[in-house]
């Protein structure tokens, strides 16, 4: 199976991005499962129901979110009547929607995805993100009743990525980082299987501050003093992700390559 995952869409110039690139990569790669974090969609902050289905009609099977997964009112509502939206398996007990789902792929098999908020540096207390994996990975084994499984590590800490990583090696096909919207190094398959990279980085203008326009950020940096509202870079924006195969058999990674498409980054396609 042939997965690609994209890292946070960042503002009017990722979504673009993602509607002008997804559908030819889609055929060209000829990909059978896509998912998306969409949690910075709209304005930088959360995402709008409008924005998740302008994502999901781009090609995307799943949208994942967030820490900011529901800074959009609307979507407290829509993600109740969108399956393909997922929030974290860990935010608040009452939260709406829901944080794993299976989903059939363009090949026909099942594809696996849950996402969960790291605890390290992050501003509010969620629910262990171990324990929160452990039950959903121990319901569904790869290469069981799902084909494949990906897992979307919402969170600051490398260090927090890398050891939900090990903890999911042997467990899930892909575990693939969200958050601070800079692609690490790092894309590799561990020693169980399991096709790992600490942070994917966003879809958006790297001429930026992770894809904020330089002036507030900056000014903020140098004199500690906020004068206006914080807004997405409107430049040509770089879609970031990782690029999966899979055996169908035993849903381990076979392959594994960072994807950079467009933009300011150096180019990077399967």
């Amino acid at each position: 199976m042939r997965i690609l995952f994209l890292g946070d869409v960042m503002g009017r110039a990722g979504r673009a991005a993602v509607a002008d690139r997804l559908p030819a990569m889609r055929q060209d790669w000829k990909l059978d499962f896509v998912v998306v974090n969409g949690e910075n969609a709209t304005s930088g902050v959360g995402l709008s129901g409008a924005h998740a289905r302008a994502l999901l009609d781009a090609g995307a099977d799943c949208v994942t979110l967030g820490d900011h997964a529901f800074d959009q009112k609307d979507m407290l509502q829509f993600i109740g009547s969108e399956p393909r939206v997922l929030r974290p398996l860990n935010f608040a007990k009452g939260a709406p929607g829901r944080g794993a789902a299976i989903f059939q792929a363009a090949n026909g098999k099942k594809v696996l995805v849950a996402q969960v908020l790291g605890q390290i540096f992050m501003k509010r207390p969620f629910d262990d993100p171990f324990s929160a994996l452990d039950q959903v990975l121990r319901a569904h084994p790869r290469g069981g009743m799902v084909s494949a499984s990906l897992i979307d590590i919402h969170c600051e800490a490398t260090s927090e990525k890398m050891g939900i990583g090990h903890f999911c090696d042997g467990r899930a096909s892909v575990v693939v980082g969200t958050h601070t919207h800079v692609p690490t190094a790092d894309a590799q398959i561990l020693p169980g299987g399991t096709a790992f990279q600490s942070d994917a980085g966003m879809c958006g203008d790297y001429n930026s501050v992770i894809g904020m326009e330089k002036t507030e950020p900056m000014r903020r940096f140098v004199t500690g003093m906020p004068k206006g509202r914080f807004s997405p870079a409107l430049g040509d924006a770089t879609l970031a992700g990782l690029y999966v195969e899979t055996d169908d058999a035993t849903g381990k990674a076979i392959r594994v390559e960072m994807v950079r498409q467009g933009g300011r980054l150096q180019g990077n396609a399967p």
